[in-house]
């Protein structure tokens, strides 16, 4: 059942477009939550055999057309610059997490970005107009999303900043970001998302340094303050 719904402890297919570092990360959790997911990557399902396989029962691979067609939440983990390549589709309706960072070293100089007239996710949303997009898990370190997950109740549980223009995909991804371990933040609108980007002080630095590989619980005072301190 979708969560996007508002069913409590309920599993949910949450499908990966993208099965890099923070897509697995993700996955892992997703899975010892008790949820199912399908993977997705550029090369084919074929290439994922290992991962599906090191994943367990509740884990499968497809394109990433299927993958979001599976998903009741959908996960867009790639480089920017694949933005265009993405399947429009299949996350029409859906609540659809955008984990993307944008490097130009990596994605190639974007007018639109490097001048800041629109956020990532902003630009996202022109190749999946249909869409309710929810930016998360993009301001922490993949080993570190790993390693802090806890209990709900726990006193060192960490949060997770989120934005987003939908309220019921927020509230979808909120109950799925709290059934793997966190509590969030809500950060605002998309338009706002880029106080959570890269090199923000909410991006990392609350979590410790990446040399540390178990990191530092963040709590909610830590991420709205690192928020609230973000200059654009």
């Amino acid at each position: 059942m979708a969560l996007v719904k508002g069913a409590e402890n309920m599993t949910t297919t949450v499908g990966f477009i993208g099965s890099g570092n923070i897509g697995t990360a993700i996955a892992r959790l997703a899975i010892e939550a008790g949820h199912r997911v399908v993977l997705s990557n550029s090369r084919g399902p074929r290439t994922l055999a290992d991962t599906v396989a090191e994943l367990g029962p509740r884990a499968s691979a497809a394109t990433s057309g299927e993958a979001a067609a599976a998903g009741d939440i959908v996960v867009i983990t790639v480089p920017v610059r694949a933005f265009p390549d993405l399947p429009a589709a299949p996350p029409a309706g859906k609540a659809v997490i955008d984990t993307c960072n944008y490097g130009p070293e990596r994605d190639g100089h974007i007018v639109e970005l490097d001048n800041k007239s629109l956020t990532s996710s902003e630009l996202l949303l022109r190749y999946v107009p249909d869409a309710m997009l929810v930016k998360a898990f993009n301001n922490i370190f993949f080993k570190h999303l790993l390693s802090l997950a806890r209990p709900a109740g726990a006193a060192d549980r960490s949060c997770l900043p989120i934005a987003g223009d939908s309220g019921p995909a927020k509230a979808a991804v909120t109950e799925f970001i709290e059934s793997i371990g966190y509590n969030v933040v809500d950060a605002g609108s998309l338009a706002e998302s880029w106080r959570q980007a890269t090199g923000t002080p909410v991006w990392g630095t609350p979590y410790g340094p990446f040399s540390n590989e178990k990191g530092l619980p963040a709590g909610e005072d830590a991420i709205r303050t690192a928020l609230a301190t973000a200059l654009r």
